[in-house]
Order: structure tokens, then C-alpha cells, then sequence
């Protein structure tokens, strides 16, 4: 029997104001000069002045680091990195969405590197090279309910020379703290909560049907899809809903916890375009999504019957499925081709087509990929044809 590694993720404060418990994490940790790493334009918001403030009353003095893009670059990091080291802070507060996240994480596993960042690529054992005794604590504070950043061992940066995202890993990159408090997620858009779900979705999708042993992932993965069916239209449709806000929060975790197993061609296709065209990768996954599922009907067919089984959707067949996904994904007003968000002339096709294949997702993908595949998935995301 082969063997298998298996990872659970962290300790989390779940709830209705538990950004009020901020102060405690931090003391529990033994933090006692955080930087709040958080982008511009949470960085005037009310939800974090009055973490700000919590803090304060606390006597935690806290820096603010926002200087983020929204696929964050290695230029990002490096600058948070000196930035910390400035203020001489022991700890991070990652504040927001998956940006913000994986910047913090990044910034407190780098805060004690001598080597590049590109050198704990997630290849082989890269992540080997580091000084684990110098990577800073972690509190993470999710405001969208998407990428799952907080209870994953990885951030995606853009690098700025090559115009590849490149995963970074290392096992202390999973936060200590991770605070899911709904009502930071209340005011956020309807379009950014659709594709925040929708990019939940991929990975709890992906997840279950990559290839391998592990039962755990599988049945985070089947609970994550039964969550987002239930509550991502009420929580897009009824932003207020603070179950429905909560529901999400927590798919989203458990869709971050479940890809340990593996993602696929989904996030193979979105990350060169999220790198050279700056789309919302929760947007390009949701893109996305059809297409590859049809691509990969011939492996994934009884698992995806599984998965209407569990779901409980009426048609429980492949195609069924499909049919959920295009009808869910017109009910969020999500486009069904890439072109309505990128011009034809823009998609540079050839190497985006080798990105893809070269990225570390398409590894767990359930069918063989070669660049030819991923030049045909782009065309079809293009036209609008499934295979």
C-alpha cells in the first residue's frame, strides 16, 4: 500500500463577533507588537478600525502594512518584509480577503529568510530550506469567503520577472489562529460574494475529485459542496443573512483544508490568466469550471453521481450535475466564456497554454493533461463549447 500524508488544519474561533476575541488571540500567541497586513481598501474601513481600536484598548500596539495587489507579487512581500522588520513587530494579523492572506503569510514566513522567496517554491522539498524557528506567529482574519487562505499551508504570488504565480509552501505557513466571524463578510459585494463562493466551490470540486487515498479530504470536500448549494445564492441575494455569511465562511475553510489532496485543471487554466490579465481568480475558476468537467467526464462520472447523491440534486447523472453548475452560475450572473472578461487579442494562447500545463496544479487533475489540452480548454472557455 502506497503511503499517504495526511494534514488537519488549526485552531479556529468561529462565530458571530469574534473579531472581539482579536486581543486574546494575539496574547495566546504571545504577540505583543502585530502587523495587521490588510489591502488598500480595507485599510479605511470601518470593520478594521474597530479591530484597531479593540487592540488599543488591549494595549497591543499595532502597524498597518496595505501597499497589496489583488494577485499579490513577490514586490508585495518583500516590502511588507522590511516594513515589519521596521517596526520590529513579533507577529501578523493577515486581514481580508485571500490577497491579504496570502501576503501575511508570506510576510511572517519570510520575516526570518535569508534565501528568495522563489526558493520555497512548492517543489519537491524545497520548503526544507527555510529556518523554521524564525517564521512569526500567524492570527488570520478572513473577510471574504473564497480562497480558504487561512487553514492552507501555501500562498500564491505573482512573480514580477517571469509573470508566473508560483505556489509557496511551508507547513508554518497554516496560521495558529484563524478568527471566522461573519459579520466581517456583510458588507462585501453581491458579484464579490458570488465569486468568492464560486472559487469555494472549485476547490472543495477539485479536491474530491482529484486522484488518491484520502478519505478525510473527501468527506470536507462532499460537506463543503452541500454548504455552498445551500447557502451561496441566499448569501449573494440576501447579503445580510448572517447563517448564510457564516455557511460560507466555513465551505470556504473546509474547501482550503480539503485541496491538501490536490486541485486540477481549473486552477491550472486560472492562474496564468489571473497573472497576465488580472482577472478574480474566483471569477476564472467559476469560468472555467464547465469546461473542465466535461473534459474530465470519463474520469470523474461516478464520483460526480456521488456528489448529486450527497447534494441532493434531482438529476442525479453527470450531466445533471453539469446542469446545476451552468444554471448556479447564471443565477450569480457569472459569464459562461472567458471572452466576455477578456478581449481575443489579449489571450496570449501558446504561453499561457504552457503556464497552465507547467503549474503545480495540473498534477491532480484525474485526466492526463498536455499543453494541446490546455490550448483546447482555452479556445472552448473562448467560444462557449463544451466538450
Amino acid at each position: 500500500m502506497k503511503k499517504f500524508n495526511w494534514n488537519y488544519p488549526t485552531t479556529i474561533w468561529a462565530g458571530e463577533n469574534r473579531i472581539k476575541d482579536i486581543g486574546l488571540a494575539c496574547r495566546t500567541l504571545n504577540i505583543k507588537k502585530p502587523l495587521l497586513i490588510t489591502d488598500s481598501g480595507l485599510a479605511n474601513s470601518e470593520i478594521l478600525k474597530k479591530t484597531l481600536k479593540k487592540l488599543n484598548n488591549e494595549n497591543i500596539s499595532t502597524d498597518i502594512y496595505s501597499n497589496i495587489m489583488g494577485n499579490p507579487t513577490g514586490t508585495d512581500v518583500d516590502e511588507g518584509v522590511v516594513y515589519y522588520k521596521k517596526k520590529n513587530c513579533d507577529g501578523v494579523i493577515a486581514f481580508g480577503g485571500g490577497s491579504s492572506l496570502d501576503v501575511g503569510k508570506a510576510v511572517a514566513f519570510m520575516s526570518g529568510q535569508t534565501l528568495p522567496i522563489w526558493d520555497f517554491e512548492d517543489v519537491g522539498d524545497n520548503w526544507t530550506k527555510a529556518n523554521s524557528d524564525k517564521i512569526a506567529a500567524i492570527i488570520a482574519v478572513p473577510t471574504t469567503a473564497g480562497t480558504g487562505s487561512e487553514t492552507g499551508r501555501a500562498s500564491v504570488i505573482l512573480n514580477e520577472q517571469t509573470g508566473v504565480k508560483n505556489i509557496i509552501f511551508h507547513p508554518k505557513f497554516l496560521p495558529s489562529i484563524v478568527i471566522l466571524d461573519p459579520l466581517l463578510t456583510v458588507g462585501l459585494p453581491s458579484q464579490i460574494t458570488a465569486a468568492t463562493g464560486m472559487d469555494a466551490l472549485a476547490h472543495n470540486l477539485e479536491a474530491y475529485c482529484a486522484p488518491g487515498y484520502h478519505p478525510m479530504a473527501d468527506g470536507i470536500a462532499l460537506e463543503g459542496m452541500k454548504l455552498i448549494k445551500k447557502w451561496l445564492l441566499e448569501a449573494v441575494n440576501n447579503g445580510s443573512n448572517v447563517e448564510a455569511r457564516m455557511n460560507m465562511l466555513t465551505a470556504a475553510s473546509m474547501g482550503s483544508t480539503a485541496f491538501q489532496k490536490g486541485l486540477g485543471a481549473i486552477h491550472s487554466l486560472s492562474h496564468p490568466v489571473n497573472a497576465l490579465n488580472n482577472i478574480h481568480h474566483g471569477l476564472s475558476n467559476a469560468i472555467f469550471m464547465p469546461y473542465v468537467l466535461t473534459f474530465n467526464k470519463e474520469a470523474i462520472e461516478n464520483k460526480i453521481i456521488k456528489v448529486c447523491e450527497y447534494l441532493e440534486i434531482d438529476e442525479k447523472s453527470f450531466d445533471g450535475f453539469l446542469k446545476w453548475i451552468l444554471d448556479l452560475r447564471k443565477k450569480l450572473n457569472i459569464p459562461h466564456k472567458l471572452s466576455e472578461v477578456i478581449k481575443e487579442e489579449n489571450l496570449e494562447l501558446d504561453r499561457l497554454s504552457k503556464m497552465a500545463l507547467n503549474d503545480p496544479s495540473t498534477g491532480g487533475n484525474p485526466k492526463k493533461l498536455t499543453e494541446k489540452d490546455m490550448k483546447i480548454l482555452y479556445q472552448h472557455s473562448m467560444s462557449g463549447k463544451l466538450f
